[in-house]
């Protein structure tokens, strides 16, 4: 075999692996676990006190509902304290806030990011048990004792609930490729969360123990990560729980699913520079083994691979071998539907098929336009919250 078509099947089983293999091989794992071990037992009427955070910006037009939903949880209210923080908004989100006694409003003039904003609201956190999620996302009423109810056990660090996306029956491209992937993601989180440990949290609904929660930088993107992956790193075990979800409809168009994405790609190649436990296999080989085939393979060598591919299949096109004539066949017709997936989404024109193709391709290209905003230090920690469908 030539050194062209040896680098050839290592993309190919780089690309498989992180997308299918892995998971494929972490679910054979997870059934020989459960099959030794015993199913985990809660205690009904374990009720510790819990601090709800919720950072906003600029929500005037979503906070009261997202109140009002805080206060329809189902846990006992002298044991849940609610905490808005309002970072810079130049809106009435502040004053809408204060409308509600039970809840306490904190707000800056100065926007400073959401990390800085988690970070103020700590110190107001008398709870054991702290719970973050966003103003733009509505919980199940049972979502805080869902998550709480893991915390009996004291190697618990963290649970993280479910990000839930809101679909509609004409749904466009964006939105439905989002709803798709989520759902994988959520399959393998839950993965995760059984063999071990989850490695990158939903911040849209996200519990830690108040004492291990650790300030961040203010320049942190992606404070889920980043929180979840020290307290794994730690020896805790981040839980993740599918009974306890935040919904939220997805984003509104191409342009704002770019936007998104390209910020939590920049986002990833931050976290990973800042998490050189993560690649210690030794330090806890669980926890390194979980981080680098869920998260740095994709955030990495998969969309590299996926290049190197494409142009390395067009010089083996003279092999004899009929394999690489039909995977380029097979590469052009799917790149071919993704491109066209996007010039008929920025039309609003609905085709099922292209879904996936359109959102794959997407998310690889984001992960490159995120790395270079990365290399040039251009991504601003205050967060733009998306524009929604």
């Amino acid at each position: 075999m030539s050194g062209l078509a040896c680098l050839f099947w290592v993309g190919i089983g780089i690309v498989v692996y992180s997308y299918l293999g892995y998971g494929s091989l972490l679910y054979i794992l997870v059934k020989i676990k459960k099959a030794i071990q015993k199913e985990t037992l809660f205690d009904p009427n374990f009720f510790p006190s819990v601090a709800l955070v919720v950072p906003c910006f600029n929500e005037a037009d979503y906070i009261d509902e997202k109140i009002k939903n805080s206060l329809a949880l189902k846990y006992p209210a002298d044991k849940l304290q609610l905490i808005f923080i309002s970072d810079g908004s130049s809106d009435e989100t502040p004053d809408r806030i204060k409308k509600y006694p039970q809840v306490l409003a904190l707000h800056e003039d100065t926007r400073k990011g959401k990390a800085s904003a988690m970070n103020r609201a700590m110190a107001f956190v008398k709870a054991p048990i702290v719970v973050f999620c966003d103003a733009n996302t509505a919980l199940n009423p049972e979502a805080i004792h869902e998550l709480v109810k893991h915390y009996s056990n004291p190697r618990v660090g963290a649970v993280t609930g479910e990000k839930r996306i809101i679909t509609k029956d004409k749904e466009n491209a964006s939105g439905a490729g989002e709803g798709i992937y989520w759902k994988y993601e959520s399959f393998l989180k839950q993965l995760d969360s059984d063999f071990y440990t989850i490695v990158g949290a939903a911040g849209e609904l996200m519990s830690y123990r108040t004492q291990l929660f650790r300030e961040l930088p203010e320049d942190t993107l992606l404070d889920d990560l980043m929180q979840s992956m020290q307290i794994a790193n730690d020896g805790y075990r981040v839980i993740y729980e599918k009974n306890a979800w935040a919904s939220e409809t997805a984003s509104a168009n191409v342009g704002e699913e770019l936007k998104r994405k390209i910020r939590i790609a920049a986002g990833a190649f931050q976290s990973m520079s800042r998490l050189p436990k993560g690649f210690n296999l030794i330090n806890n080989f669980k926890v390194s083994f979980l981080f680098i085939s869920h998260r740095v393979l994709r955030w990495t060598l998969a969309p590299l691979s996926l290049f190197m591919l494409f142009v390395v299949n067009i010089f083996l096109l003279s092999e004899p071998n009929m394999i690489y004539k039909l995977l380029m066949i097979g590469q052009v017709l799917f790149y071919s539907m993704a491109l066209l997936g996007w010039y008929l989404a920025n039309k609003q024109i609905k085709v099922k098929i292209l879904f996936v193709p359109y959102y794959f391709f997407i998310m690889n290209l984001c992960m490159y336009l995120g790395f270079f905003r990365f290399l040039r230090g251009k991504q601003s920690a205050n967060w733009e919250r998306a524009k929604r469908a």
